[in-house]
């Protein structure tokens, strides 16, 4: 059997963990992908949020498909940062859920374990999807702090498209 063989067989299941856990309910459909111009508003926020805090922090806004709109690293941010925001973003984009709601799968244990072994997902607070019209356009990863100060950042992000 494969890698992709297995990857396929381990991920098929925790879809259908996701479908049938307590509380899911079916993801927004995807809409439009964001423009430049409001992936820009959404990074402004958030970057506010960090330098407000002497945070440093990368922040990501990427498309539905998980492609790269707009970036802007800190100056001082952690060399990873750069590529988990990035990650953050596309797994928030791609699986259509916050980053927390897989971290909080993973956190269960058990079935969830199997968040290990499903390619692209960051189970890891700091990526959220951007909404316009109950649509995801994209969405915002961000890294450089702990997991909930970078939460408090891609949030911020998230409220300017409100």
């Amino acid at each position: 059997m494969s890698s992709k063989d297995v990857l396929k067989f381990v991920s098929i299941p925790m879809l259908a963990l996701w479908a049938s856990s307590a509380g899911a309910q079916m993801p927004n459909p995807y809409g439009l992908p964001i423009s430049l111009e409001n992936a820009k508003k959404v990074a402004s926020p958030a970057v506010a949020e960090a330098r407000r805090n002497n945070w440093t922090m990368a922040v990501a806004i990427v498309d539905t498909a998980g492609d790269l709109i707009y970036y802007e690293k800190m100056d001082g941010t952690q060399a990873a940062s750069a590529n988990i925001a990035l990650d953050k973003a596309r797994s928030a984009a791609r699986f259509k859920r916050p980053t927390k709601a897989l971290q909080d799968v993973l956190a269960a244990g058990g079935e969830g374990w199997r968040m290990l072994g499903l390619e692209g997902a960051v189970p890891v607070e700091g990526g959220v999807p951007l909404l316009i019209d109950g649509k995801i356009v994209g969405a915002i990863g961000v890294s450089g702090g702990t997991s909930q100060q970078d939460s408090q950042c891609a949030q911020l992000g998230v409220s300017a498209l409100k």
